[in-house]
């Protein structure tokens, strides 16, 4: 957990985004991360303290999956990440597909392998077997979690940019918290 969302979207990149779906393992590294600061940043789902059915899983401890179907079509994944009450999350955008890419092109309809696959939030989701099922669930290992298998990027190889999508947010949409990694220095 962290007070510093930006940091903490940043420093997923290069890490591994799993899932076990009825026992078919898929997932890849994390290559584009989105920081939302809750509360005051009015790009986020719990602006000015928003609370509903859908926002209530960010107010909780963070390490928990925060899922939402956006525009009635793509299910995204968020990573709930402060203490209780406090509605930070980070928006996972992009991932290289590294395990269980036959299963991810079945899911998808794709016929080709490759980072098309799940460079958006929704075909991530897609691919890796995300819906509203694994929302609020603990990133622990059993259905849904984040591995560390020691990538070390430089910085340099880091891009960061304003996010995506949020013109509604007025200054808040040109925040610099959206971090995309150049991953092929790190794919073997």
């Amino acid at each position: 957990m962290s007070d510093d969302v930006p940091s903490l979207a940043k420093s997923l990149l290069g890490k591994y985004l799993i899932t076990n779906i009825n026992g078919v393992m898929t997932g890849g590294m994390i290559t584009e991360t989105e920081a939302y600061e809750g509360v005051t940043d009015r790009a986020s789902h719990a602006y000015g303290g928003l609370r509903s059915k859908r926002t209530e899983v960010m107010y909780a401890t963070g390490g928990r999956s925060y899922v939402y179907l956006c525009y009635g079509i793509h299910y995204l994944f968020n990573i709930v990440t402060n203490q209780k009450e406090v509605p930070h999350a980070v928006l996972v955008r992009g991932i290289f597909p590294v395990i269980g890419i036959e299963e991810m092109m079945i899911r998808t309809g794709k016929s080709k392998a490759g980072y098309a696959l799940t460079n958006g939030p929704g075909k991530l989701s897609k691919a890796l077997g995300i819906t509203l099922r694994l929302n609020g669930v603990i990133l622990n290992g059993q259905e849904i979690w984040i591995e560390d298998r020691g990538i070390e990027y430089k910085y340099i190889d880091i891009t960061t940019t304003h996010r995506v999508g949020v013109d509604y947010a007025g200054p808040d949409a040109l925040l610099p918290y959206r971090f995309i990694l150049d991953y092929r220095k790190y794919i073997a």
